[in-house]
């Protein structure tokens, strides 16, 4: 099957070589030189121009946001043909997305948001989470391909849907670093080594994704790698806060969590990893995770 593959960032680039192991792939990237850099080192074909990307069967863009996917959209429409399955891996906007469909269908293209989680070590091991909006006809035809790139593959609902469902969990995770990140400091502050705050906690009922794999290496060990940026998660709150708005629904923490997160990225900056939120709230205390 012939695909084209949009966006070769940080995690589209490995997605990109694993799908060349079992597809014809072109690739076009706005930096040129990372397409021609996949091409030369992963068998991938660089693409002339971004409408040659309109003659694959199927098109899978992962760009960061959806308003660069929209502008893709916009190039790519009077090139598209009947029959073509866009992909859309981008972390988006559940309404974009919603209206990119409603734009596509009338061209004969289906469409799929496919967001996924699982960082760049997912990306780098094909054992991505991909949650999946589209129809039930749509999704069967993307599965196959997503297999490829992914461990879970999870149909949500319709298009729309894996947007939502992804900056709403993106959501849970932030709220649950900075709860974390506020106790184990309390923990910290009150005497206790921060092993055995986590020891404790990961044995209880305060047990997360956070406490278990994200915090321990950060803050007992004082290293920051870079995983998924502020910049992004920030951007994926403001979503999940819009959709609230939508809804009317009354969600007080959720808003909470957005001005932190805001507060957070103008003192970090847009380089920053998200999980450095713990740096500030150390801050806002007049401390450091540093061992005194």
């Amino acid at each position: 099957m012939k695909l084209a593959f949009i966006g070769l960032g940080a995690m589209g680039f490995p997605m990109a070589r694993h799908l060349t192991k079992q597809h014809e792939v072109i690739v076009w990237n706005r930096t040129r030189e990372k397409a021609e850099r996949h091409a030369r080192e992963h068998g991938s074909r660089l693409a002339r121009d971004l409408a040659e990307c309109a003659g694959a069967e199927v098109i899978i863009t992962m760009l960061p946001t959806s308003k660069e996917v929209d502008e893709i959209v916009d190039q790519l429409t009077p090139h598209l043909r009947k029959g073509t399955l866009w992909i859309d891996a981008t972390s988006g906007d559940p309404n974009v997305s919603r209206e990119t469909a409603g734009r596509l269908a009338g061209k004969g293209v289906a469409f799929v948001d496919a967001p996924v989680t699982g960082a760049t070590i997912g990306a780098e091991n094909a054992t991505l989470t991909i949650m999946v909006g589209g129809s039930g006809e749509d999704f069967a035809r993307a599965e196959p391909i997503l297999k490829i790139v992914g461990k879970t593959i999870i149909h949500v609902g319709p298009a729309g849907a894996g947007h939502a469902i992804k900056v709403l969990t993106n959501s849970i995770m932030g709220a649950t670093v900075w709860i974390t990140s506020e106790c184990l400091l309390l923990a910290k502050q009150f005497g206790i080594d921060l092993k055995t705050a986590l020891a404790v906690t990961n044995a209880g009922s305060g047990r997360s994704n956070a406490s278990e794999n994200l915090l321990p290496m950060r803050l007992v060990e004082g290293k920051w790698p870079l995983i998924f940026k502020l910049v992004h998660h920030d951007k994926d709150i403001r979503i999940a806060t819009s959709i609230a708005h939508q809804q009317h629904a009354s969600t007080p923490l959720l808003a909470l969590t957005q001005n932190l997160f805001s507060a957070a990225l103008h003192q970090l900056g847009d380089k920053a990893d998200y999980i450095e939120v713990a740096k500030i709230i150390a801050e806002m205390n007049g401390t450091t995770w540093e061992a005194s």
